[in-house]
C-alpha cells in the first residue's frame, strides 16, 4: 500500500476535478503525507438510527444545527457529534482515502471516526466526533481537525456508487 506525498497530492490538486477543492488554506493543510481537512459545521444525534441488511429499511439519525458563537467557537459536551467538513473530495478510479485524526484532538480526549473513502466518491463528506474528556472540547469554525490520506487503489474497480455519492454539495 502506498501512500501519496505532499508533492503527489500538489499534482492531484491541478486535475479536473482536484481532488480536493474548497479547502480555506492550501500551505496549512497539504501535509507531508496527507491533506487536513477544516470543519465546516457540527450537529447533534437527535435520533436512533437503523442500518438492515440490504438497506431497504435503513435510517439515518436525526440531526440538529450546533450554532458557533460570535467568535466562531463551539463548545461541546461528552458525547457524539456529526462533522461535516469544507472540502468536497473528488477522487479517481485508482485513489481512495482514509482520514485519521489530528494528534491534538487525541491529547485532548477527543477521537473522529471515519469510514473508507472509495475510489470514484465525490463529496463533502461527513464524520463523527466523539468527545471522550469528561471537561468537554471547545472548536473552532475551520479548524482543521483530521488528515486525509491518500492510497493508490492496483486494478480495476467500478468505483463507489451509494447513497452519499455527492453528499453535502451545495
Amino acid at each position: 500500500m502506498t501512500a501519496f506525498s505532499s508533492a503527489q497530492i500538489k499534482e492531484l490538486m491541478k486535475k479536473e476535478p482536484p481532488v480536493v477543492s474548497g479547502y480555506i488554506d492550501l500551505e496549512a493543510q497539504l501535509q507531508p503525507s496527507g491533506f487536513d481537512l477544516t470543519l465546516r459545521e457540527v450537529n447533534a444525534f437527535s435520533s436512533a438510527g437503523k442500518i438492515t441488511c440490504d438497506n431497504a429499511s435503513r435510517r439515518i439519525s436525526e440531526l440538529g444545527a450546533m450554532e458557533f458563537d460570535s467568535g466562531n467557537q463551539l463548545y461541546l459536551a461528552p458525547g457524539a457529534y456529526l462533522l461535516t467538513y469544507n472540502e468536497i473530495v473528488s477522487l479517481p478510479l485508482n485513489l481512495m482515502a482514509l482520514a485519521f485524526p489530528r494528534s491534538s484532538l487525541l491529547r485532548s480526549g477527543v477521537t473522529v471516526n471515519t469510514a473508507v473513502w472509495d475510489p470514484g466518491y465525490t463529496g463533502r463528506a461527513q464524520s463523527m466526533l466523539t468527545v471522550l474528556n469528561p471537561s468537554g472540547f471547545s472548536v473552532e469554525r475551520n479548524a482543521r481537525v483530521v488528515q486525509l490520506v491518500f492510497l493508490l487503489v492496483e486494478g480495476q474497480t467500478d468505483g463507489y456508487r451509494g447513497a452519499y455519492q455527492r453528499e453535502n454539495m451545495d
